[in-house]
């Protein structure tokens, strides 16, 4: 039962001492309560839709279902829902696809109390929550080309290991085709060598090992 004034948030986060630690500190706030805890995608779409929070506080990266799917769906089924994700990740790609699902605010996970609490605040009225590190990672992504799918294909048998012959095999296409693709990877990534992309990537969150 809703509290008079009380903004309702549902925590999600498949770490225990995480999720322990972020209902903590939802709950010293006089104009906060935590009305649901969920670890996993799933059982946050169910809780969503029993309780109608004001605000989803939702970790992007989990087992199965992850923050970025999760909120999606919400987004999709409750086109008004409030969502702050949660990373330990800055990547310029990571921000840019939990934005893409509906969320309102990318806040990191290395933020103080005083921090969180005022974007748990911001996204809850309708605003737009982005610290300025993570402004300026979706800034650096619109001066780079975006990877076509088949190139993130050749890049992610790259980040596996993989010799060109071998992603030719894997792709069922020729070694030249795949050398074609690396030179548009180094060029887009500004990478000077298979080793520089694939960590580029990596740091940007466009691939994920």
């Amino acid at each position: 039962m809703k509290k008079a004034g009380k903004l309702r948030i549902l925590i999600v986060d498949d770490h225990y001492i995480v999720r322990m630690g972020l209902i903590s500190l939802v709950n010293t706030e006089p104009d906060m309560e935590v009305v649901a805890e969920a670890d996993d995608g799933d059982q946050a779409l169910r809780l969503f839709a029993q309780h109608l929070p004001d605000l989803v506080l939702l970790d992007s990266r989990m087992p199965g279902k992850n923050g970025i799917q999760t909120a999606a769906e919400i987004h999709s089924r409750f086109p008004a829902a409030r969502i702050l994700m949660l990373s330990a990740f800055a990547g310029s790609e990571d921000i840019h696809r939990a934005l893409q699902a509906g969320a309102q605010g990318y806040a990191l996970k290395s933020s103080s109390g005083q921090t969180l609490i005022p974007a748990v605040r911001a996204v809850a009225s309708g605003q737009r929550w982005l610290p300025n590190e993570v402004r300026a990672q979706l800034d650096s992504r619109k001066l780079t080309e975006e990877l076509t799918a088949r190139e993130l294909d050749v890049l992610r048998h790259l980040a596996r290991g993989l010799a060109n012959k071998e992603i030719a095999d894997a792709l069922n296409i020729s070694e030249y085709t795949v050398k074609d693709h690396l030179k548009h990877i180094l060029g887009k990534l500004g990478a000077a060598d298979r080793t520089e992309a694939v960590t580029s990537a990596i740091q940007r969150g466009i691939i994920h090992l």
